[in-house]
């Protein structure tokens, strides 16, 4: 069944990727059965789907009727052995770590002793202790469950996704499933800012964030943890930076205070040759932003690939480019484009070290003192870059206040305010007139920030700062680093 999405969008083009589906399913060598598919035209955001491209339904209910129709049932065998692959896993305070999978083969009680069948074919025993089964979207107990049902169950705790749970009996696994490598990886430390613990956090500690990481990593086969520094800072491998993003904005969302560093490629080496992740780009313009884009990612030694002209009036560009070459480039993206650039990105494997990347071509502004910011000496800093800080917003000796457009860092007061005098003011000195500030998100924050900088995560703020707050700490590791 295909489903083509978004096409409540104005520049949607339903022909077109139908036609790209089928010749993709040709490349593969599809029989006639599989090029004989059903067409649903659907919009996610919307919640509709219909067969018929020019008539828009109220619901989901046409989709529902084609897999009814379409979908042949489990083919299985409740006689046989008990066999069940994991596909995702969950954890419960009460309960413990979930299992959720397809029964392939026999049934399965509560109370029943089963196995772990691990990657390596060693097998771990364990008991049932729960049966989930889906009512519509809710869980619901269960005494047992057979073959075609998709259930969640508790009682084995020493499990990863693409194992196998077993009948003791048949202690057989099902093909594994790969799981993809991380390619990026960041790291993670409690807040050690002087404003820690006053924007409403209520994980503040690094055991807080140990605990929540392995628990990430139990529950996410493609989340990988491992202590630095003795626990003090923890270094979290994904697979992508996005994968991380939705991380760290989950824990913000839960109450965690941390920092993070700027993201790094996972680097390999094989044979002694020094190896690198590199993704296939899918980038679709405006035909009047093809060459700055095309001159921003060759830049960043960016392999381009092919060029495509819609049906839209856009063009379609497609790179192959070094997965470090990319951070950043999506919120640049957005700006060379005016917000209407569309970018996609996938891993495609391991190739030579490509060299050194461009850097950040500005400096920023380091707030020198604590204190509150005045618009009075945010005035006098605005013409040399822009300001990441509104007039009254709390800062410290070490936080980044903004750019400084030169390409060098430079230390700043923004908590000077006008001296008081016995002359009279006149009018215009009243009336300033700032600049607004960039309002920081997550994503600008993680591709602005070099190795030598942090991004502070709390539930309310996103605040950039160096690692060394002190100037005179900054000065001294310089000098070593020079030496």
């Amino acid at each position: 069944i295909l489903v083509v999405n978004k096409i409540d969008r104005p520049n949607a083009r339903p022909d077109e990727v139908t036609n790209m589906v089928f010749d993709l399913f040709c490349e593969l060598n599809a029989t006639d059965e599989q090029l004989d598919f059903p067409i649903v035209y659907a919009s996610g955001k919307d919640g509709w789907a219909t067969m018929d491209f020019n008539e828009k339904k109220e619901n989901m209910a046409d989709l529902l009727e084609t897999i009814i129709h379409r979908v042949l049932p489990p083919v299985a065998d409740v006689n046989q052995p008990f066999q069940m692959l994991v596909t995702m896993l969950g954890y419960d305070s009460y309960v413990g770590t979930i299992s959720t999978g397809r029964i392939v083969h026999g049934k399965v009680k509560v109370g029943d002793t089963i196995v772990v069948v691990k990657r390596d074919h060693s097998v771990v025993r364990t008991k049932v202790t729960k049966i989930l089964k889906y009512k519509g979207l809710i869980k619901v107990e269960a005494p047992e469950a057979s073959a075609g049902d998709i259930i969640s169950l508790a009682g084995a705790e020493d499990v990863q996704v693409g194992e196998t749970l077993a009948d003791p009996s048949k202690p057989e696994a099902l093909p594994f499933v790969k799981i993809d490598e991380p390619t990026i990886s960041m790291n993670f430390s409690h807040n050690t800012s002087p404003l820690s613990g006053k924007d409403g956090g209520k994980f503040l500690t690094s055991r807080h964030i140990r605990e929540r990481l392995q628990h990430e990593a139990m529950i996410n086969v493609g989340t990988r943890v491992e202590e630095v520094d003795g626990g003090e800072r923890f270094k979290v491998s994904g697979r992508g930076e996005l994968h991380l993003s939705i991380l760290i904005e989950t824990m913000r969302r839960e109450g965690y205070e941390l920092e993070v560093s700027r993201p790094q490629v996972i680097i390999k080496e094989v044979g002694g040759e020094k190896l690198e992740p590199v993704e296939e780009v899918t980038i679709e313009v405006d035909a009047e932003y093809q060459g700055a884009i095309m001159q921003a990612l060759g830049s960043r030694k960016g392999e381009l690939k092919e060029i495509t002209n819609t049906s839209t009036n856009t063009v379609r560009l497609e790179f192959i480019i070094a997965s470090r070459a990319l951070i950043g480039f999506r919120s640049e993206l957005l700006t060379m484009t005016r917000g209407t650039g569309i970018m996609y990105q996938s891993f495609l494997e391991y190739q030579t070290y490509k060299g050194k990347m461009p850097s950040r071509s500005v400096g920023v502004m380091i707030s020198q003192d604590n204190g509150s910011a005045v618009a009075y000496a945010m005035d006098g800093l605005q013409a040399r870059g822009e300001l990441f800080i509104h007039p009254g917003d709390d800062v410290y000796e070490g936080m980044i206040v903004g750019v400084n457009n030169k390409g060098q860092d430079m230390v700043v007061n923004t908590i000077k305010a006008k001296k008081l005098t016995n002359m009279r003011a006149s009018g215009s000195d009243d009336a300033l007139q700032l600049i607004p500030p960039r309002e920081m998100t997550q994503e600008f924050a993680l591709e602005f920030i070099n190795d030598d900088e942090l991004v502070e995560i709390t539930p309310k703020h996103i605040r950039l700062r160096k690692k060394l707050l002190s100037e005179v700490e900054r000065k001294r590791a310089s000098r070593q680093t020079k030496d």
